[in-house]
C-alpha cells in the first residue's frame, strides 16, 4: 500500500468582505504571536539540554503550527475574490445570500452561503462548495430543491432570500 493521498479539491476563491477582514486581522495577529513564541523558544533553548526540555519541544511544535497557518494565509489571501455587490436579481440564490428553507416536516432552516474560509464562523453559515449550497445556487424563490447527502435525499422549498 502506498502512502500517497490525493490532494484536496481546490476551494472556491470567493469571500465576503467581513470574512476577508477577519482573515487579514488573523494574519496580523499571528505574526505578533509568532514573535512571542520565537522569544520563548530561544529562552527555552538557552536552558541547555534540548532533548529533555519540555518547554523547548512545546514551543518548537507551536512555532511549526503558526508557520503552517502563515504559509496558508500568504498563499490563500492573494487568490481570494471579495464579493461585495448584490446580484441584479435578488429573487435568485447567489453567493452571500441568506436563504430560508422549509423541509417536508415543515421545519424552517436558515443558511447563509459564504466562502470555504469562513463557513465555520457562525452556525448557519455554509460553504459555497457544500452540496446544499451547490443545489441552492441560481434557484428562485418558491422553488423546490433536492439535495443528495450521505443520509439520503432531502427536499426543501425556498421561502425567503435576503442579501
Amino acid at each position: 500500500m502506498s502512502r500517497y493521498r490525493q490532494p484536496a479539491p481546490k476551494k472556491s476563491p470567493y469571500i465576503t468582505p467581513q470574512g476577508m477582514q477577519i482573515l487579514e486581522a488573523e494574519q496580523k495577529a499571528i505574526w505578533l504571536r509568532r514573535r512571542q513564541v520565537v522569544a520563548a523558544l530561544s529562552a527555552a533553548a538557552a536552558e541547555g539540554d534540548r532533548s529533555e526540555n519540555a518547554e523547548y519541544i512545546y514551543r518548537k511544535k507551536e512555532l511549526g503550527e503558526i508557520d503552517r497557518r502563515i504559509r496558508y494565509l500568504q498563499k490563500r489571501l492573494p487568490d481570494l475574490k471579495v464579493v461585495d455587490q448584490k446580484p441584479m436579481n435578488a429573487d435568485r440564490v447567489y453567493f452571500g445570500a441568506t436563504v430560508k428553507l422549509e423541509d417536508v416536516k415543515d421545519s424552517i432552516r436558515v443558511y447563509r452561503i459564504v466562502g470555504p474560509d469562513e463557513f465555520d464562523r457562525e452556525d448557519h453559515y455554509i460553504s459555497i462548495d457544500s452540496p446544499l449550497a451547490k443545489a441552492l445556487l441560481k434557484q428562485e424563490l418558491g422553488e423546490e430543491v433536492s439535495v443528495q447527502v450521505p443520509g439520503g435525499v432531502h427536499q426543501y422549498i425556498i421561502i425567503d432570500i435576503q442579501y
